[in-house]
């Protein structure tokens, strides 16, 4: 029975093991640090709407409070269809979703121009650079070899 046990708690340290790696992962990370944001960021815009944009659009529409529009049936004894939520809710939404898409186009932005930076090109290795001087020394001292290599083939058929 003892034997039991200890594979019991192998397999949940496993279990357990295995779930602390999953949440250690830095993809794991960043997605619970990206939604507590999101959320606050949620909170940010609901209040902008709810307080700053909406009594601003009513006050233009002959003062209607979009919170309480909608429509009581007849039938039942208090079913509401609150239509002016949907729309206060709409406007939030369409607002939430511009804000984001400046902030994806932002850092696209940087991105692109962190990329398009031209990279220093790899600088040559010691010895390189040292046969490149030699080279250009021995052009300088006799010309060009081409040349020279024309103007001896040149008078070899000339003596021909």
């Amino acid at each position: 029975m003892a034997k039991k046990d200890k594979n019991i708690l192998k397999k949940t340290g496993g279990f357990f093991g295995e779930f602390k790696e999953f949440i250690a992962r830095g993809n794991v990370i960043d997605l619970a640090v990206g939604m507590i944001i999101g959320s606050a960021f949620t909170a940010i815009v609901k209040s902008l709407v709810d307080d700053i944009f909406m009594p601003f659009i009513g006050m233009v529409m002959a003062g209607i409070n979009f919170t309480t529009l909608g429509v009581t049936v007849p039938w039942g004894s208090k079913p509401f269809i609150a239509f002016g939520n949907f729309i206060q809710n709409t406007i939030t939404f369409l607002i939430t979703a511009f804000c984001i898409f400046l902030l994806v186009k932002a850092i696209n932005s940087f991105k692109r121009k962190k990329e398009e930076a031209p990279a220093e090109p790899p600088k040559k290795p010691d010895d390189v650079a040292l046969l490149e001087e030699i080279r250009d020394l021995l052009k300088a001292q006799n010309g060009d070899v081409s040349e020279k290599a024309k103007e001896a083939i040149a008078s070899i058929a000339d003596e021909e």
